[in-house]
């Protein structure tokens, strides 16, 4: 058991301690952000590269370059393939020449820091050893003290005295062994690093800036006659771009229409994209064709029958007078047509009503409570106002008892609650 008795506190050392945590944190982040550094610089060549290949395989033309060489013709942009194989060249020659710095970061300051870490690893395992050492003495300590407060002590006692004694004697000098130690080499340690970061930070600084100044004189002698460099950066783009924004935006697929559903009539071909008011006058031949019988009324478009403003059409019967077919009860529908059902025969019987709900399980009765009810009695059912009640039995007036379920639950209540 730990943190039992005193607990030895050394402010020196604590402090040191303390030191040498952000040692490690700030040697860690220095190894990361400058390994971080060198991966950027290799990145950064590689990504070029990258994009260079890109361009040049946009500019390259599409058709028969795979399928049938001999068909290949001319249509993409040679300038600007030239253009990016230079600078691919450019790119690559420039890597080649920065990668000795490239290395001196490596060596110089990612290295160096490697090996920072691995000493700070050693110095870790003394000040584990010193950790354990100083639990080992408040314990020998703790005990002895223990022994010691008896009032009376027996053979036993004395013996387990004189034990306890020699323990807490090598404990003792176990713990101030490592504690001298680390308080004495730390603040040395500290002094090194200083000396240690102070070339550390002036050769990366003065590495940054070779790879820098390579970079930009490189660059700036790039001469590749597809780029003006004689123009700003935003009139460059604007002269190469030219209209082909306008022209883009002038292709109907990469616009979205979203002006309503679909009007009636052909998708393609003659006709297509027409009114539907400009199509055929009626969705029916027979609308159109003049009735055989002359006492028969004049056939009326649907157009017609919409635009009436008389009252509605009579519900729906499947009794019909006699004589009277279903077919001939339709308005858009000549004598010919009823004609022409009489002599087949009988009407079909008229379709079965359309369900209601999808299940022939009954619809539920629901109803919003008004206010809140406190059960009065064993049976009743409590609600607040607002909770929906499932109604399994409605009495005869508001004024009686229903019954309902809430939650699971199931009661009576007076019916003027909802």
């Amino acid at each position: 058991r730990f943190n039992i008795g005193d607990n030895t506190k050394d402010a020196v050392y604590i402090d040191a301690e303390r030191r040498f945590q952000e040692l490690e944190k700030e040697t860690k982040k220095l190894h990361d952000e400058s390994k971080k550094y060198f991966d950027a610089i290799n990145g950064m060549l590689d990504h070029q590269i990258e994009f260079s290949k890109a361009i040049a395989e946009i500019y390259k033309p599409i058709s028969g370059r795979v399928s049938d060489p001999t068909t290949m013709v001319v249509e993409g942009n040679p300038e600007g393939i030239q253009a990016c194989e230079e600078y691919e060249s450019i790119v690559q020659e420039l890597k080649a020449t920065l990668q000795p710095e490239l290395e001196m970061i490596q060596q110089r300051v990612i290295g160096p820091a490697d090996e920072l870490l691995g000493v700070i690893k050693v110095v870790q395992k003394s000040t584990l050893k010193r950790q354990h050492k100083q639990l080992d003495y408040d314990r020998h300590r703790t005990a002895l003290k223990k022994i010691q407060d008896k009032k009376e002590k027996t053979l036993k006692d004395e013996k387990a005295l004189y034990k306890a004694e020699m323990e807490v004697e090598q404990a003792t000098q176990d713990f101030n062994y490592f504690n001298d130690l680390l308080k004495d080499e730390l603040p040395k340690l500290f002094h090194l690093e200083r000396e240690f970061i102070r070339p550390l930070f002036q050769s990366f600084y003065y590495m940054q800036l070779n790879v820098f100044y390579t970079l930009h004189e490189r660059m700036q002698s790039i001469d590749i006659g597809y780029f003006d460099l004689t123009k700003a950066i935003e009139d460059a783009f604007e002269a190469q771009r030219g209209d082909i924004k306008d022209q883009v935006e002038a292709l109907s697929i990469v616009k979205y229409k979203t002006t309503g559903g679909r009007r009636p009539g052909p998708r393609y071909g003659p006709g297509a994209g027409k009114p539907a008011l400009e199509g055929p006058p009626s969705r029916l031949a027979i609308e159109d064709r003049p009735s055989s019988d002359p006492s028969s009324p004049p056939p009326r478009s649907r157009r017609q029958t919409l635009d009436m403003g008389g009252s509605p059409p009579p519900a729906y019967t499947a009794t019909f007078a006699e004589g009277e077919s279903s077919i001939g009860r339709a308005n858009s529908t000549g004598a010919s047509w009823g004609a022409a059902a009489k002599a087949k025969g009988a009407a079909p019987p008229p379709p079965k009503p359309k369900p209601g709900r999808l299940s022939a399980a009954p619809a539920v009765d629901r109803a919003e409570a008004l206010y809140d009810y406190e059960a009065q009695a064993a049976g009743d059912l409590s609600f607040s106002t607002g909770d929906i009640i499932d109604i399994t039995q409605r009495g005869a007036s508001e004024n009686e008892w229903w019954t309902g379920k809430l939650n699971g639950r199931e009661g009576q209540f007076p019916g003027m609650a909802l």
